[in-house]
């Protein structure tokens, strides 16, 4: 009984580090996909998050 007992409890632990070590790598995944640079800004806004301003003929008349 003491043999099946430890053994259930080895098997239990490979499963938490399995488990462990395949949720950090989706995490880190994660992280890599959300900090990734992008190939080019999507709807016009440059990539440090700002919005650039729209230079017309109105703009430089109105200056």
């Amino acid at each position: 009984m003491k043999k099946l007992l430890a053994l259930a409890v080895v098997v239990g632990g490979v499963f938490f580090l399995i488990k462990r070590n395949r949720d950090a790598k989706a995490e880190a995944d994660l992280w890599r996909e959300a900090t990734a640079p992008t190939e080019r800004p999507a709807n016009g806004v440059s990539p440090n998050g700002s919005a650039p301003a729209k230079a017309g003929s109105d703009a430089a008349s109105k200056n």
